[in-house]
């Protein structure tokens, strides 16, 4: 596929990329001073051409999405008051604060029956009622009610938090969870692992360091995961660099991260947007993309990089697809966290929104598995004569 495959390096404009295209050409690693530039260079479209490139070499035109629902047992969160970014969360008797029951997880669940939904992707608060017991039940009852759905569920800092309140290790809890049906874990609870910033906007959540041990024990008990980065909000591009050599030195470490995905912080409904004065506003597009496309070249023993439509928009993910993404977040059917910090997309969208959402930026879509094994490739789109 590679040798099809060129790069017209006179399209790009800011001359300073040159020597990192060529590193890019040869496959030579990319240092925190490329990843600088990457992230300053005015140039937002010669970045794109090289992050589409390095994607095209890895995947030629195939984009993926999974067959997905998003279930949020609880919002019930202890640190509801530290984690300014999050508008989701909730002290157990403020307003609006819940709880499922495992009989309102398995009803919520149902829209599974039909067969067609693959992966339940599973978060939540850290609810001091939600420990070992409530989900070690849960996966056995999806399990047993939905064989053929795939569980992703539980970011570090909810396994951490049911490690402390079960007075168990990490290590244990996972063997816990991974007998009970858990199958991998989602990237969330990441934000930026830089100490000053996660001082900031998440004060006493798991620090960034212990997040990487969590998943780096669950890489060595065989349960691979995800990863992410929230961006956007008082992070400095060295946070950023920091952040994803951490993440790019685990994977060279354990091989055991399946995408990186970088999230944008939305400022609606929490205390972080309102000090910021950025209520109503959102991360840009510019930035958006920019963001995704450094992921791609910097994280060079990453294959999949996904785009989160809900959080920045159908359109702007769509773009994307020629910023170096190759996988698409799916059908979701309901999703609640970022819409709770003022997302205005839809909650979920059909086989045929996605399909036209890829095939309209000129790709092939392809459904996949939760460990990117392709289940079926769709046709691409019928050429429209001239």
């Amino acid at each position: 596929m590679s040798a099809e495959i060129s790069l017209d390096l006179g399209k790009i404009s800011d001359r300073r990329l040159r020597p990192v295209a060529e590193k890019v050409v040869s496959h030579t690693r990319l240092s925190h001073a490329d990843a600088e530039l990457l992230f300053t260079t005015p140039d937002l479209l010669g970045l794109g051409l090289l992050a589409d490139y390095a994607n095209r070499r890895k995947h030629g035109d195939v984009v993926t999405f999974a067959a997905n629902q998003h279930i949020n047992p609880t919002n019930v969160c202890y640190l509801r008051k530290t984690c300014v970014f999050c508008s989701f969360a909730r002290l157990p008797k403020e307003e609006g604060a819940y709880h499922y029951s495992l009989d309102e997880v398995f009803a919520e669940a149902e829209a599974a029956a039909n067969g067609l939904t693959k992966e339940f992707h599973i978060v939540g608060g850290l609810d001091m009622k939600a420990g070992l017991a409530y989900y070690s039940e849960m996966f056995r009852g999806l399990k047993s009610r939905y064989p053929h759905v795939h569980i992703k569920a539980l970011t570090a800092v909810e396994i951490a938090h049911i490690a402390r309140i079960s007075k168990m290790s990490i290590e244990d809890v996972l063997i816990a969870l991974r007998d009970a049906g858990l199958d991998t874990l989602p990237g969330g609870g990441a934000e930026v692992f830089g100490k000053g910033v996660r001082m900031t906007i998440a004060d006493k959540k798991l620090a960034g360091e212990d997040w990487i041990e969590v998943h780096r024990t669950a890489h060595r008990l065989g349960i691979r995961s995800n990863c992410t980065m929230l961006y956007g909000h008082v992070e400095a591009i060295q946070d950023r660099i920091e952040h994803l050599s951490m993440l790019r030195d685990l994977q060279d470490e354990s091989h055991g991260f399946l995408a990186y995905i970088p999230l944008a912080y939305h400022p609606d409904n929490n205390a972080l947007g309102i000090e910021l004065g950025r209520q109503g506003t959102a991360t840009t597009g510019f930035d958006d993309l920019r963001n995704l496309a450094v992921g791609r070249l910097f994280l060079d023993n990453f294959d999949h990089i996904k785009t989160h439509w809900i959080m920045v928009t159908p359109f702007l993910s769509q773009t994307s697809l020629a910023f170096g993404v190759n996988d698409l977040e799916g059908t979701v059917v309901r999703e609640k966290i970022y819409h709770e910090a003022g997302a205005h997309t839809a909650q979920g969208l059909s086989l045929d929104e996605i399909l036209e959402l890829i095939r309209s930026a000129g790709k092939i879509p392809a459904e996949r598995d939760s460990f990117y094994n392709i289940l079926r490739v769709f046709e691409r789109a019928p050429a429209v004569a001239a």
